[in-house]
């Protein structure tokens, strides 16, 4: 693995330059996930250019920007959702809890138990609710009834779903509602207990009451995990996140506290994307 520098102390209040070498991350709370010099290429197209930034630990993080701007290809690269593609490669690093995820002896199976993923499309398993919610747990080798009932009940509690289906966990999780889905699925990835929840676009799919009920959820999570979502909703990410990135062209342009990056954007390509001026 090459050298990895430091990252860069300057103040988030500074304005940002255009160059990506000079990105600087918000450091007014203790960082959980580091992001360091990382470039990532899809064989020989680089997709994300020297990002620098600290996700603060059980805070919302909101990754915006405009489509192809490489927000969920850095989402998905924080549990290495992307080994999964041919010719995918990176520089840098990123850590989650001061440990690096790409440490050879680390399986990566084990980083995705910490590290647990929210879709854009709801995807349920054709099985019943409960065994959605406990899926997790039995492919860890968890058998035990009493446990797996306690984990359901507490996982369906956290997503704001229990009361709705407790009635039916033993049905199909595809006779649910889309906004169900996308809880049950919540749900799903709180069961096994995460340090991170990663949410892609999680909302895009739904009506705005399923997301409002998503949106209150996130708020709740975010007492025992940490979040990071992507969304190209500039009122969601307004009203859920605590941080707020902008990337562009695979450039992290601006990362600040949320009511900083929507009222006093640094850069005024932040501000022109906020305002809809492009995007």
């Amino acid at each position: 693995m090459p050298a990895i520098s430091a990252p860069s102390t300057a103040s988030p209040s500074a304005a940002l330059p255009q160059s990506s070498a000079d990105q600087a991350p918000y450091t007014g709370d203790p960082a959980y996930i580091r992001i360091v010099d990382y470039d990532f290429f899809y064989g020989t197209h680089q997709a994300l250019f020297k990002i620098g930034m600290e996700i603060p630990e059980r805070q919302v993080t909101a990754f915006i920007g405009p489509s192809g701007c490489g927000k969920s290809t850095l989402l998905r690269n924080i549990n290495r959702m992307n080994d999964l593609v041919d010719g995918a490669n990176h520089r840098g690093d990123i850590t989650v809890g001061g440990k690096t995820i790409y440490d050879r002896n680390l399986e990566v199976t084990s980083l995705r138990k910490r590290i647990g993923m929210v879709f854009q499309k709801s995807n349920p398993f054709p099985k019943s609710i409960y065994e959605n919610v406990v899926y997790g747990l039995r492919t860890s080798g968890v058998n035990d009834r009493r446990v797996l009932d306690q984990a359901c009940e507490e996982a369906l509690r956290g997503s704001a779903l229990w009361d709705e289906v407790k009635d039916r966990l033993h049905h199909s999780a595809l006779g649910l509602s889309g906004g169900q889905q996308q809880r049950l699925c919540i749900a799903r990835a709180v069961a096994i207990k995460p340090e991170v929840l990663l949410m892609d676009e999680p909302c895009s799919a739904l009506d705005p009451i399923a997301t409002g009920r998503v949106e209150e959820l996130i708020l709740e999570l975010k007492k025992q995990f940490t979040v990071v979502i992507v969304t190209h909703n500039m009122q969601q990410a307004a009203r859920v996140s605590d941080k707020t990135a902008f990337f562009y062209l695979g450039k992290l342009i601006e990362y600040d506290k949320t009511i900083t990056i929507f009222t006093n954007p640094s850069v005024k390509q932040t501000e022109d994307y906020i305002t809809g001026r492009f995007g």
